[in-house]
């Protein structure tokens, strides 16, 4: 007596259409993330009541309590301000600039390094990072 194979098809699913989407879902959330800038320091932020939450701006710019100046994750010297802000003007112009002074550092650093932005441009707005008591 001849045995019988019994055929079983099995079944296949094709998954080319769900990694086609996967991969068009990847490129839009890599195409819309904002990606957060840092100056590369640590600082600690003076507290301010009438801080007030505004976007985030372009070129930012650290100053510690040791008078070090960070842009871009890297310790620069007060006179390469003016010519870093100058290259990211150059690349984004309507990029406003944000000081994000230590609560220790000296004010004359920071005046300092306003100086050096105003030079690099006088159209150039100028923020100062401060946390607010309420966060």
């Amino acid at each position: 007596m001849p045995r019988r194979h019994a055929h079983q098809d099995d079944a296949e699913i094709n998954i080319t259409p769900m990694l086609d989407i996967v991969f068009i879902m990847l490129i839009f959330f890599i195409v819309t993330t904002s990606f957060t800038k840092e100056t590369g320091a640590v600082i600690n932020k003076p507290v301010a009541i009438t801080a007030v939450n505004k976007p985030q701006g372009n070129i930012l710019i650290g100053i510690r309590t040791d008078d070090e100046i960070w842009m871009a994750k890297s310790r620069i010297e007060l006179r390469e301000v003016r010519s870093r802000v100058e290259r990211a003007r150059a690349e984004n112009p309507e990029g406003s600039v944000v000081i994000i002074a230590d609560r220790g550092s000296r004010i004359g650093m920071v005046t300092a390094v306003m100086d050096q932005i105003r030079m690099a441009g006088p159209d150039i707005r100028i923020s100062i990072s401060a946390e607010n008591p309420g966060n």
